[in-house]
């Protein structure tokens, strides 16, 4: 039997490790949410919206918004430029969250936003906040966090941490990015 929202005990899940996989899992959860009726919200901390992802097109025909609120990979950037872009973006998510309005937010490459250490980040996205969040977001609210280097933290306070580990991989053998598979 499916909970009801007011009865319904949220769960913070953590997909995280050097594996692929990780966002589409996520994705996966984001599929099953909305086919239950969930109001289903993702948030990606380092994609930009200058680029198009195929998760986007298909999320947006479902009536899903997916919001880039990154720039980019950290070495085709500025330092400055993800900081204003990690300023920014993080109360946008937060917000969401505490709102209560969503049955399910994806916070997608949180855990990589969070592990930079080329440089400064604590005063753009502060680690405390994020543990606050997790301690005192809406009961009824599933979140999804993702990306790699996951915060002893953050795995602590989830209710599952799923590590993905790479094997093998083809972009050891030269492949590039494949379009509908990676984006």
């Amino acid at each position: 039997m499916i909970q009801d929202k007011p009865n319904r005990r949220g769960l913070t899940l953590v997909y995280t490790g050097n594996g692929k996989g990780k966002t589409t899992s996520s994705l996966g959860l984001a599929l099953r949410g909305i086919g239950r009726g969930f109001k289903v919200k993702i948030y990606q901390f380092i994609k930009s919206p200058e680029r198009t992802y195929g998760e986007k097109i298909a999320l947006e025909r479902l009536g899903v918004e997916m919001i880039q609120l990154g720039v980019g990979f950290t070495w085709t950037k500025t330092p400055d430029e993800h900081r204003e872009a990690l300023r920014k973006g993080w109360p946008i998510a937060r917000q969401a969250v505490m709102s209560g309005d969503y049955d399910l937010i994806i916070l997608d490459e949180l855990n990589n936003a969070l592990a930079i250490d080329k440089f400064p980040i604590e005063d753009v996205l502060p680690l405390h906040e994020v543990i606050d969040l997790l301690q005192n977001k809406p009961p009824h609210v599933h979140l999804v966090i993702t990306g790699r280097n996951a915060k002893k933290e953050i795995k602590e306070l989830a209710d599952l941490v799923s590590v993905t580990e790479a094997e093998k991989h083809y972009y050891n053998e030269g492949i590039q990015a494949v379009k509908g598979i990676e984006f």
